[in-house]
């Protein structure tokens, strides 16, 4: 009598049903994954502003012995700023200010830097912008206000002391 021996294993529909509960799940936290990546991103972009834009008002307190901190902002048009490069920041601020100018944004895209360096320093003295995600910039004309955090198109500016243009969600 011959005795039938049974293989152990898995079966093809077994395996195929581990497959798609593995593809559910991959396709339910992958979206979650880029969304913090971008997050991270913008996140990343707004402390460097931060630090950079801390640097030059601490170089323009030095050289006019006046800060544009504190002012109401309702608009901004960065037509009536002066662009400079990174390297002409460089060397007004590194190292006494700031160790190092960020080279990029999260999004590894290079600033737009303004700072108004020709006396007399009085209003309109310093920006910082990001083009956001797409890096297709809005214009050269904010109007100072927040947007959704998730809309990581959106520009990121800071100028003359704190952000114009920032992510915060927005209460209706």
């Amino acid at each position: 009598m011959r005795r039938e021996f049974r293989e152990r294993g898995f079966t093809l529909i077994e395996l195929l049903i581990v497959v798609a509960i593995i593809g559910l799940l991959a396709a339910m936290l992958i979206p979650n994954l880029l969304d913090a990546m971008q997050k991270a991103k913008q996140k990343k972009t707004m402390a460097d502003q931060r630090l950079l834009g801390g640097a030059m008002m601490g170089w323009l307190t030095d050289e006019v012995s006046a800060a544009a901190a504190g002012a109401q902002l309702t608009s901004l048009d960065l037509n009536v700023y002066s662009p400079i490069t990174a390297a002409q920041l460089a060397n007004k601020l590194v190292p006494t200010y700031i160790q190092d100018i960020p080279a990029y944004d999260g999004w590894k895209r290079a600033y737009d830097l303004y700072l108004d360096t020709v006396p007399p320093i009085d209003e309109n003295v310093m920006a910082i912008r990001s083009a956001g995600q797409g890096g297709i910039v809005a214009g050269n004309t904010y109007v100072a206000g927040s947007f959704e955090p998730t809309d990581y198109a959106q520009d990121l500016v800071w100028a003359d002391g704190f952000f114009v243009r920032w992510p915060q969600r927005m209460s209706t």
